[in-house]
């Protein structure tokens, strides 16, 4: 398990403190692989716009091409070292992660804005994605699996990488997210083509530079930092055999068609979306937990996680009693610089989402009631802080849309509609998330049966998976799965081979068939 910290420790927070610092004095870069050029654009925090955090050179055509052609004559020899020798080198990884603690999270609270314990907990789950990724690279690809066969005769299944993956990740997670693609995708045997997002180029920067000094070749992995041009560009070339995604839907479909209209053979997209979110609260849920477990999941980094809840449920029962509490627990939020402990909420991405969120708020204050509305301390001006609110709709169609930020919305439910309220969630087509509070276990059987949700949380919040226990993904259109942090997800990163030799009754002569991905 990765190593944890005691954030009410004293000492411990000396010494971060202290890592963390060693760590802000840098300045710190991001290129494509293989370039060391000077210039490029600058990096701005953005809980202060005013504060320059690194520098970003963006990829080029040229980049791209030249990153793609070594890794494609580099991939095989990667591949053919076996899930032994891979998993040494991602176990390795883990241990520079962990030893380089204080610059990651100097970056993700930096160049991210998350707050120190959101990027503490990131941290952790990277490091237990490139553990549990090797683990089930020795268990799964370091020999063939012997299944049964005739007498005389022996079949095996054998797993190989495909070639090379693209792999697209978020800025809401520019560690533990970039880090799980990347190491599932090396796990398997591929070369990958690592493209961040735009808004977090510098924490993917150190990332790749940690995964190097454990092992991996500069050919096999490379960082290709940009915005979505060069995504589309990887999409595009047939020298990609695959592409991992996490981000929004609709470029999600975006890449699923550009890899249908592709020649030559097909691509698998292993995408994760968004998700509208819901928590279902009926009579018999404790007030408190709730309450509790809703600040977590609608505002813990600010809203901004694709878990995070969107839709607050509750039965009109006991609505008027939660939502008072929940209006006296938002004032106690507190909002300001995410480096500091005592913070709870940071700033949003960057401006682009600072003006989405508040042309929403504007709607929701025209059309919906405003069930608790936080206020923005007045020295928070140079940062893109969003005050988290919520607002009571009329119903669960309402909401069309993810917002992706601190805004929650309430419906209330009657008692006799609880299938139809479970039918209009599964009708919204997304299936990422779903929390249910209640201590009624038919209620939550009969919940539980009728979802049509990758991820079911009972009586807690709704964000943190574990990795390995708790694997994580959606359905419909929060995604394809598998789930990431699963025993399943290695596989969607590789080719089956199957070898069957037969021992005949004709002079014990040996016929010898090989069927390619499981296909006869």
């Amino acid at each position: 398990n990765s190593r944890g910290l005691d954030l009410n420790d004293w000492n411990s927070l000396e010494r971060l403190d202290g890592e963390i610092a060693r760590a802000a004095a840098r300045s710190w870069r991001a290129a494509p692989a293989g370039r060391a050029a000077s210039g490029g654009r600058a990096a701005h925090d953005p809980a202060d716009r005013r504060r320059q955090i690194g520098e970003v050179v963006e990829a080029s055509d040229d980049d791209i091409d030249r990153a793609l052609a070594a890794a494609v004559i580099a991939q095989p020899d990667w591949n053919a070292r076996g899930g032994g020798q891979r998993a040494a080198v991602l176990e390795r990884a883990a241990d520079l992660y962990e030893a380089h603690r204080g610059e990651l999270l100097q970056l993700i609270i930096r160049e991210g804005g998350r707050t120190l314990p959101d990027a503490l907990s990131e941290l952790r789950e990277a490091v237990d994605f490139l553990r549990y990724y090797a683990a089930q690279a020795r268990a799964q690809f370091d020999a063939p699996v012997e299944l049964p066969g005739p007498t005389g005769g022996r079949n095996t299944l054998a797993q190989a990488g495909r070639g090379v993956f693209a792999c697209i990740s978020p800025w809401n997670f520019p560690v533990a997210i970039f880090t799980g693609q990347v190491s599932a995708a090396l796990a398997a045997g591929n070369a990958v083509m690592a493209k961040p997002a735009e808004q977090t180029p510098l924490t993917a920067a150190r990332c790749v530079a940690l995964l190097h000094e454990a092992g991996v070749p500069g050919d096999v992995l490379a960082l290709l930092p940009g915005d979505g041009r060069v995504g589309a560009a990887l999409t595009r070339d047939p020298r990609v055999s695959g592409v991992a995604f996490t981000g929004s839907t609709e470029v999600a479909r975006l890449i699923n068609q550009t890899l249908a209209a592709r020649s030559g053979p097909i691509a698998p997209l292993i995408a994760e979306t968004g998700g509208l979110n819901a928590m279902i609260v009926d009579s018999s849920a404790l007030p408190e937990q709730v309450v509790a477990d809703t600040l977590l999941s609608a505002f813990n980094s600010a809203g901004q996680r694709c878990s995070a809840l969107r839709l607050l449920c509750i039965q009109d029962d006991v609505a008027p009693k939660i939502l008072a509490m929940l209006e006296g627990a938002m004032a106690e939020l507190v909002i300001g610089d995410p480096m500091k402990l005592a913070t709870d909420i940071g700033p949003v991405i960057d401006a682009d989402a600072l003006e989405m969120l508040e042309a929403n708020k504007t709607r929701l204050n025209r059309e919906a009631r405003r069930v608790a509305a936080c206020k923005l301390p007045d020295n928070l001006a140079a940062g893109n802080y969003v005050a988290p609110a919520a607002y009571e709709i009329d119903s669960v169609g309402a909401l069309t849309r993810e917002i992706f930020g601190p805004i929650l919305h309430v419906v209330r439910w009657s008692s006799d509609r609880l299938d139809h309220l479970v039918d209009e969630i599964n009708a919204s087509g997304y299936g990422l998330t779903l929390g249910i509070h209640s201590r009624v276990d038919s209620t939550i059987e009969r919940i539980v049966a009728r979802a049509r949700i990758g991820n079911i949380y009972v009586n807690r919040n709704m964000v943190g998976a574990v990795v390995g226990t708790q694997p994580f993904g959606g359905e419909g259109l929060s995604g394809t799965g598998p789930k990431a942090g699963g025993p399943h997800y290695l596989q969607r990163f590789a080719v089956e081979r199957s070898l069957a030799i037969d021992v005949t009754a004709q002079g014990g002569n040996a016929s010898l068939l090989t069927l390619d991905e499981g296909t006869a």
